[in-house]
């Protein structure tokens, strides 16, 4: 069974980042994962397949993406665990540079936190440039319509870190 967790970083070297950067990187492996294996099965998959399994994903029916998974792909569990070993790997294999890059943004940290001068007499202060639709919302740019990005319905992402008020899941379908 693949965990995601705190106990995966401990096990790759990684345990000694602060708590923010273990969310983060936590994160990143799960969201890593999944666009891997998304793109191992949708290669295998025929258009046909790939509209029928995204119907599933747009409706939110985890349980019916997991069915259909295993009705059309039974092998695709061990998929998962064949992305979810080289990600590890490779995440092990960077775990010294991960580490150095985390102590030296952790040292920088108080020289950037130097106290506030106060403005002299002779400086201007900002002055934000006016703003011709003031008092009107803008809406954001428009944005592209997002390619199939998730491979199969996931229950939560990962959930068991220390402050995050919620239990792992007994069992994780990766």
């Amino acid at each position: 069974m693949i965990q995601i967790n705190d106990a995966l970083l401990n096990e790759i070297g990684l345990g000694a980042l602060p708590q923010e950067e273990r969310r983060g990187l936590l994160n990143h492996i799960y969201e890593t994962l999944e666009l891997r294996v998304g793109m191992r099965l949708a290669d295998q998959m025929t258009n046909e397949q790939l509209d029928e399994f995204e119907k599933y994903f747009e409706a939110r029916d985890d349980k019916g993406a997991f069915s259909w998974l295993e009705t059309n792909f039974p092998n695709y569990k061990d998929i998962v665990q064949q992305e979810f070993d080289k990600l590890k790997a490779e995440v092990a294999q960077s775990a010294p540079q991960i580490l150095s890059a985390s102590q030296n943004a952790q040292a920088q940290v108080p020289q950037s936190m130097a106290p506030i001068q106060p403005l002299q007499p002779s400086q201007q202060p900002y002055t934000a440039p006016p703003n011709p639709g003031m008092g009107q919302a803008q809406a954001p740019p428009p944005q592209p319509p997002q390619p199939f990005q998730q491979p199969f319905p996931q229950p939560n992402p990962p959930a068991d870190l220390p402050g995050s008020g919620s239990q792992p899941p007994a069992s994780n379908p990766l």
